[in-house]
Formats: structure tokens, sequence, C-alpha cells
């Protein structure tokens, strides 16, 4: 069994993959836009199911993207309303407080942070950012803070 996260950006989606590789290192390994799919006819909707309208066919429908050793998801989905990422966060270990540091900061450009990075009981930088397209990540380096 596996359990992977999919993202999805309502229309941001290869905005937020540039992004991604662009401050994390992140390397796209797959993506399919809706244009790249079967054919709809007139009316049909996706997926075949009529209640739902088809997206513009160059918006992204499935993107795979890998972000050190974990896959992640995401997808344009159907681009209607303003994503919204919400009870969750991505978490990002990282090996030392400098690239925390880094990490921290590249994410959080055009984002909020919503706790500093700063050394804790239980690790010696820990931070909390929401980037740009509302995706909640902890950064953090692994182990216990320094006595």
């Amino acid at each position: 069994m596996h359990v992977q996260s999919y993202l999805f950006f309502e229309g941001r989606c290869e905005e937020a993959l540039d992004f991604y590789r662009a401050r994390l290192g992140a390397e796209v390994t797959m993506l399919m836009r809706f244009k790249d799919g079967p054919k709809m006819e007139p009316g049909e909707g996706m997926c075949g199911n009529p209640g739902m309208p088809a997206p513009p066919e160059n918006n992204v429908m499935h993107a795979e993207f890998k972000v050190g050793d974990s896959t992640l998801m995401a997808s344009d989905g159907m681009a209607q309303e303003p994503a919204t990422f919400r009870g969750f966060s991505l978490s990002l270990s990282v090996a030392d407080e400098a690239e925390a540091k880094r990490k921290f900061e590249a994410l959080g450009e055009g984002g909020q942070v919503q706790m500093p990075l700063a050394p804790t009981f239980f690790s010696p930088a820990f931070g909390m950012v929401q980037d740009r397209f509302g995706v909640s990540w902890m950064v953090i380096v692994p182990g216990p803070a320094p006595q």
C-alpha cells in the first residue's frame, strides 16, 4: 500500500510546478494536459460525466513531480474556484539549518510565514510557511536542538 498527496491548483498547476522546480529543485516526471486525453463528444463532459464540464484543453489534467525522494501528484482540477489547501501540511526534511533557511525563504516568496524558522526542543530548525499557492509547508531539520 502507498499513500501520496495529490494537489489541485485550480488553474495554476503549471505555475506551481515551475515554482517548485525553481525553489525546491523539483523534477516533473510526468505531465498530461486535458487535450492529451481522449476526445470528448459535445455535451459529454469530463470522464464521460455530463455534469462535469470539460476544463480548458491546455490545463494540466495530471502531473507527477519529485521533491527529493518523495513523489507528489498535481492537477489544475476543474479550475472553477480558487484552490484551497486546508487541514494538512507538507513536511520538508532537510540536512541542516542553512538548507532549512534557504528552502523556508524560497517557499515563503509571495506566501505567508505561519511560524518563523527557529530552534525548538525537537529540532535545530523548524518553521511553518504557506506558499503563494496556499499550500502549507513545515520545514524541519530532524533531530534534537543543540544544548
